[in-house]
Parts: C-alpha cells; sequence; structure tokens
C-alpha cells in the first residue's frame, strides 16, 4: 500500500480551493484510502446533505463599513486561537501522508489553530503532545485536545484518559454517537487493513500480541455481521473493549467528572433536547456533528439543526461544528447560526496527502482568506459581530427571507 510522499510529490500549481487540495490527494491516495476517508455510510445522502445544507443560505451583505482590518482570531477555553476554524479528530492519519499526525499537530501549532487528536491515532498522544510542547520561541501554541471512544467496560477507558491528562491535553472530546458503527458500505467492500509497520499507537500496547484483536476491529466485525446471531458473538468475544453502547448521561458524566479534570466535550449532540442535557449534566462544550455522515444516513445535516441548538444553549457552553465545510463563507454561515468553532476533518486529509504539513497549513490559509474575504464582502470586521442578521434562506417561488 503506497503511503504519499510530500518530499516526492511533482510540481503543480498551488491548489486555490479545498476541492483542488482534495482532487490532487485522490490522485495520489490509493483508492482504498481514499474511500476509507471520504466515504458516508449506506447511500451518502447525509455525507451530501452536509456540504449542500450551506447553499440553502445566502449571506446579506451590509456596504459603507470599514473592513481594513478584518479580524478572524477567537478564544476558546481562554487558548488564543487565529481563526474559527480547528482540525476534528479523524483516525490513521499516516495512511494519508508519511507524517501522519505529527505533520497535522506542527501545521495546528504554526497556524495556530485549535487540534484534537483522535485516540485511533498512528502516532502516541505523547509523541503527538511533543510537537506542542517544544517550540523554541515563547509565542503561545493553540491548546491540544484529544478524542476517546468509551468503551462497554468503562475501567478500560481509564488509563487512555489517565494518560492524555499526564501528557498535557486541554480537553477530553468523548464521542458520543458511536454505540454501533454505521453501516460503512464502500469501506466494507474495500478492506483496509493497516500496512505492516503501522499500528493504532494509543491502543495497542503490545504490537507483537497478534492473539488480541484492537477495539477497531472487534467494531469493524460487528458492522459486518450478516446475522443477529454472528453480531452476538462478535459482542461476546469482544466484551468490554467494544464501544460503549450502554452508556447514559448520569453514569457517563459522572464517571468523567470523577476521573479528570480535563474539559469535557461531548461530540455527536443534534438535538436542542440532548444540548440542554448536556449542560445539566455539567458538559463543557458540545461538537454538534453526525460523524460527517458515516453514522446515520438518514440524520439532518449539523448546519440544519445548529440554529436550534444554538438557542437551547443560549451561549452557556461553547458549541463546536463539523461536517461540510469546503468553503470561508461556510464558516461564516456556521458562526452566523451560533457555532463558536468549526472544525474540518476530512480537508485536513487532503492537505496531509497533497503536501504533509505544508499541505495541511495550505488548506487553513485557504479557509482563512475565505472567511476573511467573506467577512469584508459582507461587511464584518471581527467574528463576534456575524449573526444571523446577516443571513437568508430563498423563498419557494422567488426572493429571500432573513433569517
Amino acid at each position: 500500500m503506497e503511503i504519499p510522499n510530500p518530499a516526492s510529490k511533482p510540481q503543480q500549481p498551488d491548489p486555490i480551493t479545498v476541492a483542488e487540495v482534495e482532487a490532487i490527494a485522490a490522485k495520489a491516495l490509493s483508492k482504498q484510502i481514499y474511500e476509507f476517508y471520504a466515504s458516508g455510510s449506506d447511500e451518502q445522502k447525509l455525507l451530501k446533505r452536509n456540504m449542500s445544507g450551506y447553499d440553502r443560505l445566502y449571506i446579506v451583505p451590509r456596504v459603507l463599513r470599514d473592513v481594513s482590518d478584518v479580524d478572524t482570531r477567537v478564544e476558546m477555553f481562554g487558548s488564543k486561537l487565529s481563526m474559527p476554524i480547528g482540525i476534528a479528530p479523524s483516525a490513521m492519519q499516516k495512511l494519508a501522508g508519511r507524517g501522519g499526525e505529527i505533520d497535522v499537530a506542527r501545521a495546528a501549532v504554526h497556524e495556530r489553530v485549535n487540534f484534537t487528536l483522535s485516540s485511533q491515532s498512528t502516532t502516541s498522544l505523547e509523541n503527538v503532545m511533543a510537537v506542542k510542547t517544544s517550540q523554541a520561541d515563547s509565542t503561545p501554541t493553540p491548546d491540544f485536545w484529544f478524542q476517546i471512544y468509551l468503551t462497554q467496560d468503562l475501567d478500560k477507558s481509564v488509563g487512555l484518559i489517565k494518560r492524555a491528562e499526564v501528557a498535557g491535553y486541554k480537553a477530553l472530546v468523548v464521542t458520543v454517537d458511536t454505540p454501533v458503527l454505521g453501516n460503512r458500505v464502500n469501506e466494507r467492500r474495500n478492506v483496509l487493513a493497516l500496512p505492516r509497520g503501522m499500528r493504532l499507537a494509543n491502543l495497542e500496547e503490545d504490537d507483537a500480541d497478534s492473539a488480541k484483536t484492537p477495539t477497531p476491529t472487534r467494531n469493524r466485525l460487528l458492522m459486518d455481521a450478516r446475522t443477529k446471531h454472528d453480531a452476538k458473538l462478535v459482542v461476546e468475544r469482544g466484551g468490554g473493549e467494544m464501544h460503549a453502547s450502554n452508556l447514559s448521561w448520569a453514569k457517563t458524566l459522572s464517571f468523567l467528572r470523577d476521573l479528570t479534570s480535563m474539559k469535557i466535550v461531548l461530540k455527536g449532540v443534534m438535538t436542542p433536547q440532548d444540548a440542554r442535557l448536556a449542560i445539566l449534566y455539567g458538559a463543557d462544550a458540545i461538537v454538534v456533528s453526525n460523524h460527517g455522515g458515516r453514522q446515520l444516513d438518514e440524520a439532518p445535516s449539523t448546519i440544519e439543526v445548529l440554529a436550534d441548538i444554538a438557542h437551547a444553549v443560549r451561549g452557556r457552553i461553547p458549541i463546536v461544528l463539523d461536517g461540510g465545510i469546503r468553503r470561508g463563507a461556510d464558516v461564516f454561515k456556521a458562526i452566523a447560526l451560533g457555532a463558536d468553532l468549526v472544525w474540518i476533518g476530512r480537508p485536513v486529509l487532503w492537505g496531509l496527502a497533497y503536501d504533509g504539513d505544508k499541505g495541511v497549513g495550505a488548506v487553513l490559509n485557504i479557509l482563512e482568506r475565505e472567511l476573511s474575504r467573506t467577512m469584508a464582502l459582507a461587511g464584518v470586521r471581527e467574528i463576534s459581530e456575524i449573526s444571523s442578521a446577516y443571513l437568508a434562506v430563498a423563498n419557494p417561488t422567488f426572493g429571500v427571507t432573513k433569517l
């Protein structure tokens, strides 16, 4: 399996859109790897809706405003960020580029953006954190967050959470929308295995222990089960190391609060009811996410549910949104509807495949330039000025209605 090597990439014009970066990545990556990252679940309707949902919103510009100095800076949990665009957790980044998570972390530090490491990374959480702590100058670096899938036996998650806290991660991002894996049809047809020498660095304590199947493989076997009986056998054999399908609000949040002093961020909230419960049970932030269209294909897009969730939250905790962000204008629209920060996942992987840490930086700079330009054209100078007053939707016949 060929992993892209940025040093060997042919000379080509610099891409000026995220779509162009993806086109380069699609050629650089094998079919298996590209489809693993690019595909959604079932018929992939939600994957498309996550992107097309932004097209239903118009930005209504104001004029004769001084936009000579547009400022995209924001703060999250006291961490100063250059833009309201962060890097979502995504698994096995060395498949996209040889530098993997190290290159992504370097880009995050260089561009001063929020970064979340997946627990299913191909580089250990300690080595990734070293990218942040090894900075020689005194320039403040952005906080790093750590994502985790809780296991059926919660005690089996304790060690990983404690490792993340000791290493210096600011927040624990708990994925809550994966009681089981979605039906990822393309992924099932194009079975992907890690190349020799590559491993899930946080989950496999002993790479030579071939008798112990890593947790992601067990969850994958459950997705592939053809009968109820087969599924039952997988669960019985996987036991407490499977993704947790037995979580509850009180039990889960109490467990996390007693275990760690890291900020607790719940990833996968899609309703106002669950947003209110997150606040009630003490979450520090939520991520409005449908797992990039890889779980429930019939769910709404994240941009469609954002406004109602923001109304329920009423500014009490930060809201992060992911799903479908491909343009700076998408970022503007998400912030206008109530997001404090947006995450990009697949575009980061495309940047990694394109040119390692420089490619990830290129993607971030493309989106920052587009966002700054959109703000200026809309008559906005600072992120805090963006609101739903700048948005409208198309009427069924003709014209627009302001939100």
